[in-house]
């Protein structure tokens, strides 16, 4: 009994003490005779930001290393690169993602509402670099196409700055119009007449590939703000007319997709369905398993531009159909993530966040399943990478920092669904 009134006056006591202290804090729980006493609260840490986004980038980027090594060990062989050390392009590689680290640490720092204000100014700038490119003595010319700055430690492509500059103005574009979104001449034809010029300068240098990744942005950002369905098949129809009467207008891109259509014709397999007959050939020859790290035969000189364009074709041989499964995999998990990152923006009412969120998500998704259709001769020849594999600074800079924004809204969602502000 003793017992009984200890723990009657305890509970009393607490009634005593007013609303602060519930008679739960006071009064032990007993199931099957134990006792259990009230535990302490313990604050739930919430990560500050996406960790398995993080760690699926830089298992593409690591991955990436690897085979660039892999692919490009054997070219200081050929005469055209006989001065070059064979981690050449290893070391150039690792130089650019460093530099990409710290500009996407740089870039991670600044706030959405700032990317927003400068949306404008950057697609601005992003034109200018385009304009310069094509002036002598500015533009480095290679294998006929006038497409990089030279900057000394790296070949600076406007094209990849342009392709982030389309995904942060046509969000800002959007948020700005949303409310005649729905009318045609006010809302997408300025539009348009962006891309239009965009278009003009990157099939000046000539860039086909760079151009469609940026149509296909523009539209997909106008279709996710809410323009009219009609209006947007509309405007997909005219897009795929223009590029109609552009491959019909160049004999050289016709060849292209008539070499698409019979690689290995004796007509092509030797011209313009070279590269992508080997490609084919080294995906084949890899089979299920692969012939290991380091055996592709593809990559000594006769594959082109195994380290970029065709570097899927080299993990298809070395790593066979499960490697290339897992980079598909990899991909599809990204651009899902970063998508699932820009609903979640626009369900907490940041339009712009969401818009550029999805932008990077379709820009990321499109150009990876392009450079996949391309090295399987699913799709005609284009010279495009693969995002955070292929060798190439300015790629890997700028899909770096295009991740960093996206990183830092999904911060700045976090802040808001925990009560802070963004």
């Amino acid at each position: 009994m003793s017992l009984l009134a200890q723990r009657f006056t305890v509970w009393l006591g607490g009634l005593k003490g007013g609303v602060g202290r519930a008679a739960s804090d006071a009064i032990p729980v007993r199931v099957g005779g134990l006792e259990f006493s009230r535990a302490s609260g313990a604050p739930v840490r919430v990560p500050g930001f996406d960790q398995a986004l993080v760690w699926v980038a830089v298992a593409l980027l690591a991955f990436g290393l690897v085979m660039v090594y892999s692919a490009s060990i054997a070219l200081p062989d050929n005469p055209r690169f006989g001065r070059y050390a064979h981690t050449h392009f290893l070391t150039r590689h690792m130089l650019s993602l460093v530099m990409a680290f710290v500009a996407a640490l740089l870039a991670f720092q600044v706030p959405v509402a700032t990317w927003e204000k400068v949306a404008p100014w950057l697609f601005v700038a992003s034109l200018g670099l385009l304009i310069a490119v094509l002036l002598p003595h500015v533009g480095k010319g290679v294998n006929g196409a006038r497409r990089w700055i030279s900057l000394g430690v790296m070949n600076f492509q406007p094209s990849e700055l342009a392709k982030l500059a389309m995904v942060l103005y046509a969000a800002s574009y959007m948020v700005r119009k949303m409310e005649i979104k729905e009318r045609f001449f006010r809302a997408v034809l300025p539009m348009g007449v962006a891309v239009l010029v965009v278009g003009m300068l990157l099939l000046a240098e000539p860039d086909m590939g760079a151009f469609m990744v940026i149509a296909i942005i523009a539209m997909g950002i106008l279709f996710l703000g809410g323009v009219n369905a009609r209006m947007f098949f509309v405007i997909a129809a005219l897009v795929v007319v223009a590029f109609g009467l552009i491959v019909a207008s160049s004999e050289w891109r016709r060849e292209r997709i008539f070499a698409y259509l019979d690689p290995f014709s004796e007509a092509h397999a030797l011209g313009k369905g070279y590269q992508l007959s080997h490609s084919l050939i080294a995906i084949g020859r890899g089979e299920i398993f692969g012939v290991g790290l380091g055996g592709s035969v593809e990559k000594l000189h006769w594959l082109p531009e195994a380290h970029t364009d065709f570097l899927l074709a080299v993990i298809g041989e070395e790593f066979g159909l499960i490697g290339v499964l897992c980079v598909i995999g990899l991909f599809l998990w990204l651009t899902r993530r970063i998508m699932h990152i820009g609903r979640q923006a626009i369900a907490l009412d940041r339009v712009f966040a969401g818009l550029v969120a999805q932008g990077v998500g379709i820009w990321m998704g499109f150009q990876a399943f392009i450079n996949m259709g391309v090295n399987l001769g699913a799709l005609p020849t284009k010279g495009l990478t693969l995002p955070f594999m292929s060798y190439g600074g300015s790629a890997i800079l700028m899909n770096l920092v295009a991740l960093a924004v996206v990183l830092r809204i999904d911060v700045e969602n976090r802040q808001l669904m925990r009560g802070g502000r963004a």
